[in-house]
């Protein structure tokens, strides 16, 4: 069977496998997960694009040159947060265009020279807002995108899965979805390619063959005696992370098995604003503060009401800034008209009691138990600095000023987070996975965090979902070059046209290109066959081809009081309320892409208002239709 087989169901995996399809090539889709998503679906301040349309639009004099400047910059500059200041101190004035310095210097290219398009391909393929921008800490221009409403990275991620799902249900012969399937090898011919992969599902062992992209992301959440992070940054582990279960470094590892390089596996991503359930404070897993927060005004108080650094330098500066300050707890603040600016967020972040609104400064004051006279000083200063230009702590941008008392913040205490695993895999600007010699390990190309030295050893905010898409794409469209070739040249027993005349057929409207040979044989997209043996579906999300999908559940009819809900509050027994429906999200919880304890915050109530600003009511339908035990007495919905 010809097909490009991805592994791991997160941006990059569905950026490379709508790229195969678009080149007219079958793709086989592995996650191990109960749903697509990943950590894709967390990121919350947008994606990068330097001269792009909504940038024009709105007036942003950003230039790809510049947006390269930012990220060369990020890469030779970073450091761990300790050393961080010392490091930018170091590199300063080095020209970080030489490739002699920048040993990062091509895939960082193709990050920034394919942002523009990447974000076009996301707006006209698949509809989505990006009308938004701002900017985050180390840029030099405001050019993260987002829509009006909603997580930027659930947005993004979702919509190119859906259309995935359409063309699943349209044409079930190219593309496979297949859940709860971890791949666990790749396998290698006599001549040293990666023609395939093994995996396991529901306690089977099975193998699928075709070049495969990589797209599993880094190891931010293993924290196993022998894991990368214990080995290689031990310092680390009694942090927290903002990274789901899935990040345990599983492509990393499958690759190295036949020989892949690695690069900067010990440069790990700690980013300064993590947000503390107060309720919770120690709960390993936080829910990050989004970084746009501080573009869009936010500012820094320490417990005594101070500033102590700028808040947008990277981050590895601010996190050692923080580190060194040793004055928390660290308390982020947006005024009213911050907060309005990016309201959606605050309302979500109150709405999950991680941050907390004050109408005015002096109710502030009293909880932190500092003078009123001490938080009206540093909004003075902070903006006596504004009209000056002139901050003692560097700040350079400065937006929806004033700081006044007697205005409304948004508060939330933050905290450093291991967020993401900058080393991975040794790639090239094609996203083809290197050996140690500098040589390409045929067959296989990775994408996304999975991948190393890509933004060098710090990356800007906003540029993880850019790498997603930019080398998601790259990633697809050199794997489908590879598989055309193999084709071509009669590698493989599905190719059937060897030494026979080659016909190519481009269709503009579709944006596919068919491989056929002179006998009339089609070779680009044979029909993908299912796995042997029934498979059990677990949710009607698992499409693994075998069987009918479950009908979409309206649950059991029996009806519940919201006392009868308010008894079963525990991980172990765990109800909600959505939208007048009852559910039974106990066995949900570990499969829950944003964590169980997003759920476990509304446990025996009525979760309605937080889950529709997140979700469409249909996802109950399509994900979880097994949570609905009945409906709530006397609604009308259902």
């Amino acid at each position: 069977m010809a097909q490009v087989i991805v592994v791991g169901g997160g941006l990059a995996g569905l950026s490379a496998a709508h790229t195969v399809l678009e080149r007219g090539g079958n793709v086989l889709l592995l996650e191990k997960l109960s749903f697509c998503g990943g950590n894709s679906t967390k990121a919350t301040s947008g994606i990068n694009g330097a001269l792009t349309r909504t940038q024009q639009r709105l007036g942003v004099g950003d230039t790809v040159d510049a947006f390269l400047k930012d990220t060369c910059d990020a890469a030779i500059k970073g450091a761990p947060p300790k050393e961080a200041a010392a490091r930018q101190a170091e590199m300063e004035g080095k020209d970080s265009f030489d490739p002699a310095v920048n040993p990062y210097l091509e895939t960082n290219k193709r990050l920034v020279y394919d942002s523009a398009p990447a974000i076009e391909w996301l707006i006209e393929s698949f509809g989505l807002d990006l009308s938004l921008v701002g900017r985050l800490g180390g840029h030099s221009f405001p050019r993260t995108h987002r829509g009006k409403q909603k997580f930027p990275g659930m947005t993004i991620t979702y919509a190119l899965l859906e259309k995935l799902e359409d063309i699943l249900a349209k044409e079930p012969h190219r593309v496979r979805i297949l859940t709860k399937a971890k791949a666990t090898e790749l396998i290698k011919d006599s001549a040293g390619e990666v023609i395939g992969c093994k995996y396991e599902k529901d306690g089977k062992s099975a193998s699928a063959m075709g070049p495969v992209v990589l797209t599993t992301g880094g190891f931010g959440a293993d924290f196993t005696s022998n894991s990368l992070l214990a080995q290689l940054t031990p310092e680390y582990m009694d942090l927290p992370t903002t990274n789901g279960v899935h990040c345990t470094g599983d492509g990393i590892k499958m690759a190295q098995a036949v020989g892949g390089a690695t690069v900067d596996l010990d440069m790990v991503q700690i980013h300064p604003t993590a947000l503390v359930h107060p309720n919770e404070p120690d709960a390993k897993v936080k829910f990050l503060a989004a970084e746009a927060l501080r573009g869009a005004g936010g500012i820094f108080l320490d417990k005594n009401g101070h500033r102590f650094v700028d808040e947008l330098q990277k981050r590895d500066f601010v996190t050692g800034a923080m580190w060194a300050h040793n004055t928390g707890p660290y308390r982020l603040v947006l005024n009213g008209k911050s907060s309005k600016s990016i309201e959606w967020h605050c309302l979500h972040y109150e709405g999950r009691g991680l941050m907390k609104k004050y109408e005015g400064a002096e109710s502030l004051a009293q909880e932190m138990g500092v003078s009123i006279d001490t938080i009206r000083q540093t909004f003075n200063e902070f903006n006596e600095a504004a009209e000056k230009g002139n901050d003692k702590y560097g700040r350079k941008f400065f937006v929806n000023l004033p700081l006044v008392t007697d205005d409304t913040f948004y508060v939330g205490i933050v905290t450093p987070v291991i967020h993401y695993t900058l080393g991975g895999l040794k790639v090239n600007a094609d996203a083809e996975v290197l050996k140690e010699d500098g040589s390409v390990l045929p067959g296989v190309f990775a994408g996304g965090e999975v991948a190393g030295g890509v933004h060098g050893k710090n990356r800007l905010g906003g540029s993880s979902l850019l790498d997603c898409v930019v080398y998601g794409r790259v990633s697809g469209a050199s794997a489908s070059t590879h598989l055309t070739k193999k084709l071509t040249k009669g590698g493989g027993a599905s190719a059937g046209g060897a030494g026979k005349p080659v016909n190519l057929i481009v269709d503009p409207n579709t944006k596919s290109v068919t491989v056929s040979f002179a006998d009339g044989v089609a070779c680009a997209a044979p029909s993908v066959e299912a796995p042997q043996g029934a498979i059990p579906r677990d949710t009607q999300y698992d499409f693994d081809g075998e069987k009918e999908a479950k009908p979409a559940a309206g649950g059991s009819t029996k009806e519940y009081t919201l006392e009868d809900v308010a008894s079963h509050t525990k991980d172990s027994d765990c109800w909600v309320v959505v939208n007048g429906r009852v559910l039974d999200v106990t066995s949900f919880l570990a499969e829950h892409p944003g964590g169980k304890e997003a759920i476990m915050l509304y446990a025996g109530k009525d979760a309605t208002e937080e889950f529709n600003m997140m979700h469409s009511e249909s996802y109950i339908d399509k994900y979880a239709p097994q949570t609905v035990i009945g409906k709530l007495k006397g609604s009308a919905k259902l």
